[in-house]
């Protein structure tokens, strides 16, 4: 009897043990966390992006470029096929143009890329490469539209060209500020990868002011925005926007060994190619100002070459005599390292800035000679001018 006693009593105070515990594992204190985490996970949270929230759905700016991109498909005649063959048939020197008959197996080169519609009665932006061996241009638009256009200008030193096809009302791309934009930030290319129409990739913008040392004809002007963002043939030409749909590049470029993407693509500064394109569709061809001198990115051991303090800038090892800056006073040596007074550090944006003025415009170098800054006017002129 006292052996069932004892165990009953034993199972009443192990009761009152694991019932305080519950309660007091239940106080309010501790299911303060567990409420405030499901409150966090339930909340949007909206990053800070260039002063303004950042969207992570990125539809509305992905609807809005898409209306505005187009795929080329550009194409070589079959006279023009037939003129590059007998141009480059190793037997015409020797037995004349129709020797073996070589015209029968003249095969028109075609390839497909893409274009920005830049104002809403037909020009549409480009890149050089996209068109340079065709004369036969087909412009298909969003909605399914197509077109024959025609070729403006091109300029093989900046890989941008402009077509025209005759339509009016289309829906022109609003441009952005490529100096704005800032390392860090969203953007999404949108183009015709491998001929699959309207693609849209997001990225960021990885850097800015990148030489790749791609353009080979000329003197090329480099000085693209890098970005993560899906680019492969066939975006060539196509928009690189930001997060409202804006322009801020052409893209036009990929770092690859393989052909394919592999991390980083390239594109033209929308401030840049609004410079060329305007230039071409008034003028056929881009009139480019002309400063007259041969330069490299001021570095350690650049400084240790030339035995001067470091200063970060765009050295200056000779100048052309008829060049913009020499007759405006700039002398070898001289480090430029403000345009305008904005700072510069490397080549690639010293050729931008140059590049977007036009002849006959004063811009103002700051220059650091023998240790001390000047300022020197310069008029701008187009190479060759007297």
């Amino acid at each position: 009897m006292n052996k069932f006693w004892s165990t009953l009593l034993a199972g009443a105070m192990g009761g009152l043990v694991t019932f305080g515990a519950i309660k007091f594992s239940d106080k309010p204190q501790t299911q303060q966390p567990v409420q405030a985490l499901s409150e966090a996970a339930a909340k949007q949270v909206n990053y800070e992006y260039g002063g303004a929230p950042v969207p992570f759905d990125f539809t509305k700016a992905a609807e809005t470029a898409m209306e505005t991109v187009v795929h080329i498909k550009a194409a070589e005649s079959r006279q023009s096929a037939i003129q590059r063959q007998r141009q480059t048939n190793p037997f015409r020197f020797f037995f004349g143009d129709d020797y073996f008959n070589f015209d029968d197996y003249a095969r028109p080169r075609a390839g497909t890329g893409s274009g920005v519609i830049y104002s809403n009665d037909g020009y549409i932006l480009t890149n050089n490469h996209v068109i340079e061996y065709a004369d036969e241009y087909t412009v298909t638009l969003h909605d399914n539209r197509e077109f024959k256009a025609r070729l403006i200008g091109a300029d093989p030193s900046t890989d941008m060209a402009v077509l025209k096809i005759d339509a009016n009302n289309l829906p022109a791309i609003e441009l952005g500020n490529s100096d704005a934009v800032k390392v860090g930030e969203w953007v999404l290319a949108v183009g015709n990868p491998f001929d699959l129409t309207s693609t849209v990739t997001a990225g960021i913008i990885s850097a800015k002011s990148r030489d790749i040392n791609i353009i080979r004809q000329g003197a090329p002007i480099e000085s693209f925005i890098q970005t993560d963002a899906a680019v492969n043939p066939g975006n060539s030409g196509g928009a690189l926007v930001d997060v409202n749909g804006r322009l801020i590049g052409i893209n036009s470029a990929i770092a690859t060994p393989t052909g394919t993407f592999a991390g980083y693509s390239f594109a033209i500064p929308v401030n840049l190619a609004k410079r060329i394109a305007d230039d071409l569709i008034k003028y056929g061809k881009y009139k480019r100002a002309y400063l007259g001198v041969d330069i490299a990115t001021m570095d350690n051991n650049l400084a240790n070459e030339l035995n001067i303090p470091f200063k970060q800038g765009v050295w200056i090892k000779a100048l052309d005599p008829q060049g913009s800056a020499a007759r405006s006073g700039v002398q070898p040596d001289d480090i430029i390292v403000k345009v305008n007074g904005k700072n510069v550090t490397a080549v690639p944006e010293l050729q931008e800035i140059i590049g977007r003025s036009k002849a006959g415009e004063t811009v103002m170098l700051t220059l650091v000679r023998s240790g001390k800054e000047k300022n020197v006017e310069v008029k701008l002129k187009s190479r060759g001018e007297e």
